[in-house]
Protein backbone atom coordinates (compact mmCIF):
# COMPACT_ATOMS: atom_id res chain seq x y z
CA UNK A 1 0.00 0.00 0.00
CA UNK A 2 1.25 3.41 -1.11
CA UNK A 3 1.64 6.34 1.30
CA UNK A 4 -1.37 8.30 0.06
CA UNK A 5 -3.06 5.17 0.18
CA UNK A 6 -2.25 5.01 4.04
CA UNK A 7 -2.87 8.86 4.66
CA UNK A 8 -4.80 10.32 2.03
CA UNK A 9 -4.18 13.90 1.69
CA UNK A 10 -7.29 17.01 2.23
CA UNK A 11 -6.49 20.15 1.11
CA UNK A 12 -9.02 23.51 1.88
CA UNK A 13 -8.75 25.08 -1.35
CA UNK A 14 -11.67 23.65 -2.51
CA UNK A 15 -14.18 25.61 0.12
CA UNK A 16 -12.39 28.89 -1.18
CA UNK A 17 -15.37 29.78 -3.71
CA UNK A 18 -18.63 28.81 -1.10
CA UNK A 19 -15.97 29.96 2.02
CA UNK A 20 -15.43 33.64 1.18
CA UNK A 21 -19.22 34.27 0.01
CA UNK A 22 -20.26 32.53 3.16
CA UNK A 23 -17.97 34.44 5.57
CA UNK A 24 -18.41 37.68 4.01
CA UNK A 25 -21.95 37.23 3.75
CA UNK A 26 -22.45 36.48 8.08
CA UNK A 27 -20.00 38.81 8.99
CA UNK A 28 -21.89 42.02 7.11
CA UNK A 29 -25.07 41.20 8.06
CA UNK A 30 -24.09 40.80 11.69
CA UNK A 31 -22.01 44.34 11.70
CA UNK A 32 -24.20 46.01 9.18
CA UNK A 33 -27.36 45.05 11.02
CA UNK A 34 -26.40 45.37 14.83
CA UNK A 35 -24.15 48.98 13.74
CA UNK A 36 -27.58 50.03 12.31
CA UNK A 37 -29.84 48.86 15.48
CA UNK A 38 -26.88 50.44 17.86
CA UNK A 39 -27.36 53.87 15.55
CA UNK A 40 -30.51 54.05 15.68
CA UNK A 41 -31.27 52.94 19.45
CA UNK A 42 -28.70 55.51 20.14
CA UNK A 43 -30.84 58.51 18.73
CA UNK A 44 -33.71 57.15 21.17
CA UNK A 45 -35.67 55.86 18.72
CA UNK A 46 -38.93 53.48 19.62
CA UNK A 47 -38.62 49.73 20.03
CA UNK A 48 -40.98 49.25 16.88
CA UNK A 49 -38.82 51.59 14.93
CA UNK A 50 -35.80 49.84 15.79
CA UNK A 51 -37.09 46.45 14.76
CA UNK A 52 -38.30 47.93 11.73
CA UNK A 53 -35.29 49.39 10.50
CA UNK A 54 -33.54 46.79 11.75
CA UNK A 55 -35.63 44.26 9.14
CA UNK A 56 -35.15 46.61 6.55
CA UNK A 57 -31.95 46.05 7.05
CA UNK A 58 -31.68 42.48 6.66
CA UNK A 59 -33.94 42.53 3.14
CA UNK A 60 -31.81 45.19 1.64
CA UNK A 61 -28.67 44.12 2.92
CA UNK A 62 -29.41 40.19 1.80
CA UNK A 63 -30.74 41.28 -1.68
CA UNK A 64 -27.31 43.78 -2.25
CA UNK A 65 -25.08 41.44 -1.53
CA UNK A 66 -26.53 39.05 -3.64
CA UNK A 67 -26.61 41.20 -6.32
CA UNK A 68 -23.06 42.65 -5.95
CA UNK A 69 -21.80 38.93 -5.40
CA UNK A 70 -23.47 37.89 -8.36
CA UNK A 71 -22.23 40.58 -10.51
CA UNK A 72 -19.20 40.53 -9.19
CA UNK A 73 -18.34 37.17 -9.34
CA UNK A 74 -19.80 36.99 -12.98
CA UNK A 75 -16.78 39.84 -14.06
CA UNK A 76 -14.61 37.53 -12.68
CA UNK A 77 -16.42 34.53 -14.57
CA UNK A 78 -16.78 36.42 -17.79
CA UNK A 79 -12.81 37.25 -17.61
CA UNK A 80 -12.14 33.70 -17.09
CA UNK A 81 -13.90 32.55 -19.79
CA UNK A 82 -12.42 35.41 -22.10
CA UNK A 83 -8.82 33.98 -21.17
CA UNK A 84 -9.65 30.21 -22.22
CA UNK A 85 -11.37 31.25 -25.66
CA UNK A 86 -7.89 33.26 -26.01
CA UNK A 87 -6.00 30.50 -24.77
CA UNK A 88 -7.81 27.93 -26.92
CA UNK A 89 -7.52 30.00 -30.07
CA UNK A 90 -3.66 30.11 -29.65
CA UNK A 91 -3.71 26.25 -28.93
CA UNK A 92 -5.22 25.97 -32.66
CA UNK A 93 -2.85 28.80 -34.16
CA UNK A 94 0.41 27.42 -33.08
CA UNK A 95 0.27 24.26 -31.16
CA UNK A 96 3.94 23.89 -31.27
CA UNK A 97 4.76 27.10 -29.91
CA UNK A 98 2.31 26.43 -26.98
CA UNK A 99 3.84 23.47 -26.14
CA UNK A 100 7.39 25.47 -25.75
CA UNK A 101 5.54 27.82 -23.70
CA UNK A 102 4.29 24.88 -20.99
CA UNK A 103 7.90 23.64 -21.13
CA UNK A 104 9.57 27.29 -20.11
CA UNK A 105 6.94 27.33 -17.37
CA UNK A 106 8.47 23.80 -16.14
CA UNK A 107 11.45 25.05 -16.83
CA UNK A 108 11.13 28.21 -14.66
CA UNK A 109 9.94 26.17 -11.67
CA UNK A 110 13.56 24.09 -11.61
CA UNK A 111 12.56 21.23 -13.94
CA UNK A 112 15.17 19.72 -15.94
CA UNK A 113 14.50 21.36 -19.77
CA UNK A 114 14.29 17.71 -21.31
CA UNK A 115 11.99 16.53 -18.72
CA UNK A 116 10.10 19.83 -18.96
CA UNK A 117 9.36 19.38 -22.89
CA UNK A 118 7.98 15.70 -22.38
CA UNK A 119 5.75 16.72 -19.83
CA UNK A 120 4.46 19.61 -21.77
CA UNK A 121 4.02 17.67 -25.05
CA UNK A 122 2.44 14.48 -22.69
CA UNK A 123 -0.27 17.12 -21.14
CA UNK A 124 -0.85 18.61 -24.12
CA UNK A 125 -2.05 15.11 -25.70
CA UNK A 126 -3.88 14.83 -22.78
CA UNK A 127 -5.42 18.11 -22.20
CA UNK A 128 -3.80 20.57 -23.92
CA UNK A 129 -6.27 23.69 -22.58
CA UNK A 130 -6.65 22.09 -18.92
CA UNK A 131 -3.08 22.29 -18.68
CA UNK A 132 -2.53 25.74 -20.17
CA UNK A 133 -5.47 26.89 -17.80
CA UNK A 134 -3.45 25.54 -15.04
CA UNK A 135 -0.50 25.99 -15.23
CA UNK A 136 0.04 29.51 -17.17
CA UNK A 137 -3.62 31.48 -16.46
CA UNK A 138 -3.80 30.06 -13.10
CA UNK A 139 -7.28 28.71 -13.27
CA UNK A 140 -8.78 25.38 -11.71
CA UNK A 141 -11.94 23.39 -11.39
CA UNK A 142 -12.02 24.52 -7.30
CA UNK A 143 -11.14 28.10 -7.87
CA UNK A 144 -13.69 28.70 -10.44
CA UNK A 145 -15.41 31.90 -10.28
CA UNK A 146 -19.71 30.76 -9.67
CA UNK A 147 -21.99 33.76 -9.97
CA UNK A 148 -25.11 31.91 -8.54
CA UNK A 149 -23.39 29.78 -6.19
CA UNK A 150 -21.87 33.17 -4.49
CA UNK A 151 -24.79 34.80 -4.58
CA UNK A 152 -26.81 32.79 -2.73
CA UNK A 153 -24.97 31.80 -0.12
CA UNK A 154 -23.75 35.43 0.22
CA UNK A 155 -27.58 36.64 0.88
CA UNK A 156 -28.34 33.48 2.44
CA UNK A 157 -25.38 33.29 5.60
CA UNK A 158 -26.13 37.51 5.45
CA UNK A 159 -29.97 36.65 6.67
CA UNK A 160 -28.53 34.28 9.14
CA UNK A 161 -26.37 36.80 10.91
CA UNK A 162 -28.91 39.53 11.03
CA UNK A 163 -31.35 37.10 12.71
CA UNK A 164 -28.83 37.36 16.50
CA UNK A 165 -29.42 41.56 17.06
CA UNK A 166 -32.43 41.23 15.72
CA UNK A 167 -33.73 38.62 18.19
CA UNK A 168 -31.82 40.85 20.68
CA UNK A 169 -34.04 43.59 20.19
CA UNK A 170 -37.06 41.68 20.87
CA UNK A 171 -35.81 40.13 23.52
CA UNK A 172 -34.21 42.75 25.38
CA UNK A 173 -35.02 45.80 27.58
CA UNK A 174 -34.89 49.30 26.29
CA UNK A 175 -32.61 50.26 28.64
CA UNK A 176 -30.04 47.10 27.85
CA UNK A 177 -30.95 47.09 24.38
CA UNK A 178 -27.53 48.95 22.98
CA UNK A 179 -25.48 46.96 25.55
CA UNK A 180 -26.92 43.21 24.77
CA UNK A 181 -27.32 44.07 21.02
CA UNK A 182 -23.20 45.22 20.91
CA UNK A 183 -22.32 42.68 23.15
CA UNK A 184 -23.90 39.62 21.80
CA UNK A 185 -23.05 40.79 18.00
CA UNK A 186 -19.11 40.95 19.21
CA UNK A 187 -19.66 37.32 20.91
CA UNK A 188 -21.25 36.16 17.46
CA UNK A 189 -18.68 37.82 15.11
CA UNK A 190 -15.80 35.96 17.38
CA UNK A 191 -17.54 32.40 16.62
CA UNK A 192 -18.07 33.38 13.12
CA UNK A 193 -14.02 34.36 13.12
CA UNK A 194 -13.47 31.10 14.48
CA UNK A 195 -15.28 28.35 12.36
CA UNK A 196 -14.14 30.26 8.96
CA UNK A 197 -11.03 30.16 10.14
CA UNK A 198 -11.14 26.73 11.72
CA UNK A 199 -13.05 25.63 8.29
CA UNK A 200 -10.71 27.18 5.76
CA UNK A 201 -7.33 26.05 7.82
CA UNK A 202 -6.19 29.64 9.03
CA UNK A 203 -5.02 30.51 12.52
CA UNK A 204 -7.97 31.13 14.55
CA UNK A 205 -7.06 33.70 17.60
CA UNK A 206 -6.33 36.13 14.82
CA UNK A 207 -9.41 35.94 12.59
CA UNK A 208 -11.16 36.33 16.02
CA UNK A 209 -9.68 39.26 16.62
CA UNK A 210 -9.93 41.13 13.61
CA UNK A 211 -13.55 40.93 12.80
CA UNK A 212 -14.07 42.00 16.59
CA UNK A 213 -12.43 44.82 16.34
CA UNK A 214 -13.61 46.27 13.26
CA UNK A 215 -17.51 44.87 14.80
CA UNK A 216 -16.62 47.13 17.63
CA UNK A 217 -15.57 50.03 15.67
CA UNK A 218 -18.47 50.25 13.14
CA UNK A 219 -20.79 49.65 16.20
CA UNK A 220 -19.05 52.24 18.19
CA UNK A 221 -18.94 54.85 15.00
CA UNK A 222 -22.59 54.47 14.54
CA UNK A 223 -23.55 54.84 17.81
CA UNK A 224 -21.72 58.33 18.17
CA UNK A 225 -23.63 59.26 15.07
CA UNK A 226 -27.18 57.98 15.84
CA UNK A 227 -26.54 59.62 19.92
CA UNK A 228 -25.20 62.54 17.98
CA UNK A 229 -28.39 63.37 15.52
CA UNK A 230 -30.67 61.73 18.55
CA UNK A 231 -29.32 64.96 20.40
CA UNK A 232 -29.69 67.81 17.88
CA UNK A 233 -33.01 66.62 16.71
Amino acid sequence: MSRLERHPERHLVSRIGWLRAAVLGANDGLVSTASLIVGVAAAQTSKTGILVAGVAGLVAGAMSMAAGEYVSVSSQADTEAADLARERAELDADPDAETRELAAIYRSRGVDAHVSLEVARQLMVHDALGAHARDELGLSEHTAARPIQAALTSAATFSVGAVLPLAMVVVAPGSLLVALVSGSALVGLALLGGIGARVGGAGIAKAIVRVTFWGAFAMGLTAGIGHLFGTVI
